[in-house]
């Protein structure tokens, strides 16, 4: 099994700033893609950024110049650090990780269970 862990959510004022971690623990071979999504009330889950193994990065037009992922392989986790955060960014985070469970295994997606974000006054 496989599990994602993610903390660092909070209430913060707009303009603040926040930072998201996300640990991946269990049975795993090695982990390509690993990413950050979120899901307001009454909307769907849009992606917010993901990162490649090698580190490429890409944005919701809506976070760049804010937001900045990054990722630690020897230690199976992602980060998002979030600033200059607007109300609009209010949601449930979750942080996703596509893993290989073995040499042979097929790549599956996983994720963890959220972490709420509130930016207000």
């Amino acid at each position: 099994q496989v599990q994602l862990v993610e903390s660092g959510g909070g209430l913060v004022q707009p303009g603040g700033s926040l930072r998201l971690s996300c640990a991946a623990s269990g049975s795993i071979f090695s982990i390509n893609g690993m990413g950050w999504y979120r899901q307001a009330p009454g909307k769907q889950r849009e992606l917010v950024a993901t990162i490649s193994r090698s580190g490429s990065t890409n944005y919701a037009d809506s976070v760049k110049g804010r937001f900045t992922i990054s990722r630690e392989n020897a230690k199976n986790t992602v980060y998002l650090q979030m600033n200059s955060l607007k109300p609009e960014d209010t949601a449930v985070y979750y942080c996703n990780a596509r893993v290989r469970r073995g040499p042979l295994s097929y790549e599956s997606d996983y994720w963890g269970q959220g972490t709420q974000v509130t930016v207000s006054s």
